[in-house]
């Protein structure tokens, strides 16, 4: 289970923002020596999209309501990702090994992902976009940094990612009011532009 670390890690990141997490993964991997790196993530192909991926998501997550629609989109695909990764990261473990990894990476994943979205949703009550920038900037900064650490020292990345993910569960209790406000001015944003409202899809 030496791989279930990282998987936690790499499982926060992805919900945070899963084409910076394989991008810098990759380039650990590839140029840093980083041994646990998956060799499939430091492949050409892969460093290239998950590139192009996250320069769209650069750009579209530091802008009010487009994040929110982003994130909606992202629902599926960052908890996948995390475990795509984290089974990845269970190599030759066992079949029950593996599923243990690949599950925390995936429910590790969901649940990062529903707290940055439903921050960002308290955010969207806000109509100036500094605070987009500055959340999304504090976000990528977060993840560069967590999972540069866990790519040589899983256990402690894996304790930052933990009181993070945490830090963030409390956030999103205190901040339920503006959550359900920014949720009804998402739908509206959503309306006025032609496209039907998804219900909670974006939590």
């Amino acid at each position: 289970m030496e791989a279930l670390p990282l998987a936690f890690t790499t499982g926060w990141a992805s919900g945070i923002n899963a084409y910076a997490c394989v991008l810098i993964l990759g380039l650990l991997g590839r140029f840093a020596g980083a041994e646990d790196v998956p060799t499939a993530l430091s492949t050409t192909p892969v460093l290239i999209a998950a590139g192009v991926l996250f320069a769209f998501e650069f750009v579209a997550d530091k802008i009010p309501y487009i994040d929110s629609a982003w994130d909606a989109i992202s629902t599926v695909i960052r908890p996948t990702i995390g475990v795509i990764i984290a089974a990845l990261l269970a190599g030759e473990a066992s079949t029950l090994q593996q599923a243990v990894i690949a599950t925390t990476g995936g429910v590790v994943a969901l649940l990062s992902h529903a707290v940055k979205s439903s921050l960002r949703l308290a955010i969207n009550t806000s109509p100036e976009p500094v605070t987009n920038i500055a959340a999304s900037s504090g976000e990528d900064v977060a993840v560069a940094s967590v999972v540069a650490l866990a790519a040589f020292h899983p256990e402690v990345a894996l304790i930052i990612a933990g009181v993070l993910l945490l830090l963030g569960l409390i956030g999103v209790y205190f901040a339920f009011r503006f959550i359900r406000r920014g949720f009804a001015r998402f739908r509206a944003w959503r309306e006025k532009r032609g496209a039907p409202a998804t219900g909670s899809s974006a939590a």
